[in-house]
């Protein structure tokens, strides 16, 4: 019996060893999960939604993090809005860019910060009346207005509000970005991705212009004050009635060949040979002119050294968004009907299958129309009679509705010597008459003004056309008017619409 119990001592002890090691080791390694929240004492993290997101965020948001969604650690979801774009870091995500708009016939052209915090807290905003759009939501139909100053399709970076939705997570990359993925992979417009696009109205380089380029003797005067603004776009247009010549004097309508640098000046890159006087200076000038357009690389619409090259339509396919450019000559000459060079005569026949087979492939189409000119001038005082359209001789209104009606997206008079209304058409816009961007005839206050169509397109769709006018003075300086006539003169416009 003693040698039994001498025996039983060091298992006994054996086994209370074991024991106690067993439950020291228990106790750190369940202690150190339930300090650690791990293991039996985990707590699966929580998804924490900031009063500043919205309620549809916030429904979106609860699509990704379900119930069956197993988070390891919490995460913190808010939402800040910018006025401009910002610098985005991991977590980070630029969820919607919204922009301000106002009524097409709006004269409006800016708000302020201010402008904004009295929309978001609900209040009344006085001087405006304008509301705060998804910028996928913008077209024509509306009119884009910039914040302090700041137009967003002319810089992408300001003019709107930038919302930002920012995860915080100490898992962010290994648990919250698998399962957001390309929920905010959202395509907004930028410059690489909007196309720009102005278009101008009568260009005649001639007469009293080429006078006073005998005194000034560098034809990049005439363009200084136009040179930054139209320069900047992908492409430029202008309608131009007067061809180069050696015979050019302060008398026709011939331009001296040294304008040409007043149309590089200004980064042309479209000319419309539409007008009635390109033949003023005979063929050979004319074919010649046609030569130092192709020179130069700039594209010939509404025209060409015969009938079927002036037919061909313009195709343009850029940044992602094909326009077809119509033109066409319905006026008083100019046109070529056979072998000789001039404008595109219109054929009912011919501009309806156009337009048609333009629509068919997809394409924005843009048709100008060379028509008959209003004519009422006056020196003495400010002459609205051209500003509406039913002045014109013919039926201009009908006409160029019928265009729309025909399936044209945008259709623009280039004819007017002096700017005329615009309206909204149908699916389309039309501006009757764009007025003279480089002339000679000071004299007329009507005629020494005119329209610059701003267009900005994203994907073959018509984002805006910001009407800008000009003007120039005795010097025959085309410049950009200051803000109170210009819109004093779009309110005119806006008064004389059909």
């Amino acid at each position: 019996m003693e040698m039994k119990s001498r025996r039983g001592r060091p298992l006994k002890i054996v086994c209370l060893g074991l024991l106690f090691f067993v439950v020291i080791f228990a106790g750190v390694f369940f202690g150190f999960q339930y300090f650690t929240k791990t293991g039996l004492f985990r707590i699966p993290g929580k998804v924490y939604y900031d009063e500043s997101l919205s309620e549809s965020e916030i429904y979106e948001l609860e699509g990704v993090f379900t119930e069956e969604v197993d988070l390891d650690k919490d995460v913190y979801i808010s939402a800040t809005n910018y006025l401009s774009r910002p610098s985005l870091e991991d977590g980070e995500f630029l969820v919607k860019i919204s922009v301000p708009v106002t009524n097409f016939y709006s004269t409006d052209t800016n708000i302020t910060a201010d402008d904004l915090d009295l929309l978001f807290a609900d209040a009344y905003v006085a001087d405006f009346a304008f509301t705060m759009i998804d910028v996928d939501k913008l077209d024509f139909s509306q009119k884009l207005l910039s914040i302090n100053d700041k137009y967003f399709l002319d810089n992408f970076d300001e003019g709107a509000v930038f919302r930002v939705i920012s995860f915080n997570s100490e898992k962010y990359d290994e648990e919250i970005k698998p399962l957001i993925g390309n929920l905010y992979n959202n395509d907004f417009p930028s410059k690489d991705t909007v196309l720009t696009f102005a278009q101008t109205g009568v260009t005649a380089l001639s007469r009293g212009m080429n006078a006073k380029l005998y005194s000034v003797g560098d034809a990049s005067y005439f363009s200084e004050g136009l040179r930054d603004y139209l320069s900047s776009f992908d492409l430029t247009h202008t309608s131009n009635e007067s061809s180069f010549s050696d015979y050019a004097d302060s008398r026709n309508i011939c331009s001296d060949k040294r304008f040409i640098n007043t149309l590089l000046d200004i980064g042309l890159d479209i000319v419309e040979l539409t007008g009635n006087h390109n033949l003023d200076c005979g063929i050979p000038s004319a074919l010649e002119t046609i030569d130092t357009y192709n020179e130069h690389g700039i594209r010939i619409v509404g025209g060409g050294t015969d009938a079927d090259s002036a037919a061909i339509p313009l195709e343009i396919d850029e940044k992602g968004t094909k326009i077809t450019f119509l033109a066409y000559n319905l006026s008083t000459g100019g046109a070529t009907l056979g072998d000789y060079p001039g404008a595109n005569q219109y054929y009912e026949e011919n501009a309806a299958s156009e337009i048609n087979a333009a629509k068919e492939r997809g394409d924005f189409v843009i048709v100008d129309i060379q028509y008959y000119e209003c004519n009422a001038y006056a020196s003495e005082y400010e002459d609205p009679t051209c500003d509406y359209p039913e002045n014109t001789p013919g039926d201009e209104i009908g006409f160029f509705r019928h265009l729309i009606d025909l399936g044209a997206d945008v259709v623009v008079g280039t004819s007017a010597h002096q700017p005329q209304t615009f309206e909204l058409y149908g699916d389309g816009a039309i501006y009757y008459g764009l007025g003279n961007l480089f002339f000679d005839q000071s004299w007329w206050p009507g005629t020494t003004r005119s329209l610059i169509l701003s267009h900005y397109f994203f994907k073959d769709k018509l984002l805006q056309t910001k009407i800008v006018p000009t003007v120039y003075d005795s010097g025959l300086q085309t410049r950009l008017l200051d803000e109170e006539n210009a819109k004093w003169i779009l309110q005119r416009l806006i008064e004389a619409k059909p």
